[in-house]
């Protein structure tokens, strides 16, 4: 197993799962599917994928505040990413780790990290250690 070099924290945590390397940005609203945690869009690479328990690494995301609400209703229902590994911080990911913890005591880690470390690593099982700069 693999430990990815996390950057920073936005939400602290430690993760482990198969890492999942989008190479799209992903909108959650109408995109993921929270009560299986499958990719929906079918104009995505990863249509089809069901990303409930992993590492999933995005290049950014598309949408909005509905991103919040989408992954916000995935962890209520057991189907989130373990993590999400972004290259810069994302705030509606953020949110909704944090609101999760506040309501259902649990959500995931959003961590900053280098998307070149992650290169020959999609697939593989991975830990990502906890960078305590925030906690949710």
């Amino acid at each position: 197993m693999t430990v990815v070099p996390v950057i920073s924290s936005v939400v602290a945590g430690t993760a482990q799962g198969r890492l999942v390397v989008s190479p799209a940005p992903l909108s959650f609203w109408g995109g993921y599917d929270a009560a299986t945690g499958e990719v929906i869009d079918r104009r995505h690479p990863l249509s089809g994928q069901r990303l409930g328990g992993c590492v999933l690494a995005l290049p950014w995301t598309r949408g909005s505040s509905t991103t919040t609400a989408i992954l916000l209703e995935a962890v209520r229902l057991g189907n989130a990413p373990a993590a999400i590994l972004l290259p810069k911080v994302d705030t509606f990911i953020a949110l909704a780790s944090v609101v999760a913890h506040e309501l259902y005591g649990r959500g995931f880690p959003v961590l900053v990290v280098e998307p070149s470390v992650l290169a020959g690593l999609d697939g593989t099982v991975v830990q990502c250690e906890e960078h305590p700069t925030h906690h949710g």
